[in-house]
């Protein structure tokens, strides 16, 4: 079934029409989404060790830009809404920072609460859970695309959760940009990453950003991820391919560990940075202040 996709008539990004509605959207993610979904693994299983250098690569990265905007990160707090199993929550508080988590799925809860983590359960939609304060740092990582109201949650962020001065740091998928419509074009893949009800909501770098703005952010950077989109166009066709797609997905984290082992890791932030600006890459990762 092909879902019509339109731009939001206020906020401008790309989204399905109609939106599902709340009950739609709880009987998905309680009956199908951790059991069907590829991204939520078996919560008896330890983590893989890849899985765990590639998540703590990504929140190193946080961990530097955070650093740059506070001068220290040791004692500030942080929270991350939509935790899943608490991997960012456990990274941070080792680090030194005073780290909390917002999970709707129970099991996610219950296996970052073994390592006692200060992770609590909110529902898929409705992330207002009261801390009692609020942080130097919030986190908005592969959340907003599930959303009814994305921009609701930036608000309340920004309104509710957020000490003045303080950094918020939004990750979405960046859907829609060229390296993919070559792709489908080319191969007649169908816009494979369109996928409701899981995803509702399709940004672009620029789309996110003006989202922000238009929620009372400035935008402090953005930068990009690996172009995985560019594996389909040199013949490695992951779509509906699990096992391609984590060969692809080896290869690039191959080379971003080469480029940081060798005093390459500036120069990759660069290029990563360089392919936000040409609205390039797999995921865009965005930096913000509230004004």
């Amino acid at each position: 079934m092909r879902h019509k996709i339109i731009a939001d008539p206020v906020y401008g990004y790309l989204r399905v029409d109609p939106i599902p509605s709340r009950d739609e959207l709880a009987e998905y993610y309680l009956k199908n989404y951790y059991s069907e979904s590829t991204v939520f693994r078996d919560f008896t299983a330890e983590p893989k060790k890849e899985e765990l250098e590639h998540f703590a690569v990504r929140c190193e990265d946080i961990l530097e830009r955070v650093e740059e905007h506070f001068g220290v990160s040791s004692g500030l707090s942080i929270l991350d809404i939509g935790c899943g199993f608490g991997y960012s929550v456990k990274f941070f508080r080792d680090k030194g920072l005073d780290a909390a988590g917002i999970e709707p799925s129970r099991e996610a809860t219950s296996y970052a609460a073994k390592d006692g983590l200060n992770v609590v359960r909110g529902e898929i939609d409705d992330f207002s859970v009261a801390f009692g304060k609020k942080f130097d740092v919030v986190l908005i990582m592969d959340v907003l695309e599930h959303l009814r109201e994305p921009w609701r949650i930036l608000k309340y962020a920004r309104e509710e959760l957020l000490k003045p001065g303080g950094l918020l740091v939004v990750d979405v998928p960046n859907d829609f940009n060229d390296f993919q419509k070559a792709a489908n074009a080319e191969y007649r893949l169908d816009e494979w990453w369109v996928v409701p009800p899981i995803h509702i909501n399709y940004f672009t770098v620029s789309s996110i950003q003006a989202l922000l703005c238009r929620c009372g952010y400035a935008i402090r950077g953005a930068v990009s991820s690996f172009p995985l989109e560019m594996f389909l166009m040199m013949g490695e066709n992951y779509v509906g391919d699990p096992e391609t797609g984590r060969r692809c997905h080896n290869k690039r984290v191959l080379l971003e560990r080469a480029m940081r082992s060798h005093g390459g890791k500036d120069k990759l932030r660069k290029l990563y940075e360089a392919l936000a600006k040409l609205e390039l890459g797999r995921q865009v990762v965005v930096y913000a202040v509230p004004e």
